[in-house]
């Protein structure tokens, strides 16, 4: 399901907010509540955290069922299945979701 880039753009209620692990029961006391904070979170966060959750299908579902994203979910599963690991794979999940934030944002201003 397509959303519109408004509704991928918006603030999450509690609920949808992306919660990082770095493995089961192990929280890093980061969440985003918005594709704006995910950017910024991913370039905080252990890289251990990012590892954790892209081979878990974690940040493509959340993208996909939450925001609602399929691009963004189709450029992660992309990602994934170059198998990177430690720095070099969260860096390129940043440039990844913060390339696809801009073009969002720049979307919206567009229809404005």
């Amino acid at each position: 399901m397509a959303s519109s880039t408004s509704s991928i753009l918006r603030k999450l209620s509690r609920e949808e907010i992306f919660y990082f692990f770095t493995s089961i029961g192990n929280y890093t006391g980061m969440s985003a509540a918005s594709i704006e904070e995910f950017v910024g979170k991913i370039r905080e966060v252990n890289a251990k955290s990012v590892e954790f959750h892209l081979y878990r299908l974690d940040f493509e579902k959340w993208v996909t069922e939450i925001l609602g994203d399929i691009k963004l979910a189709d450029q992660i599963k992309n990602l994934r299945n170059l198998k990177l690991t430690g720095d070099v794979l969260r860096n390129q999940l940043y440039l990844i979701v913060s390339k696809r934030y801009e073009e969002l944002k720049s979307e919206l201003h567009t229809y404005k």
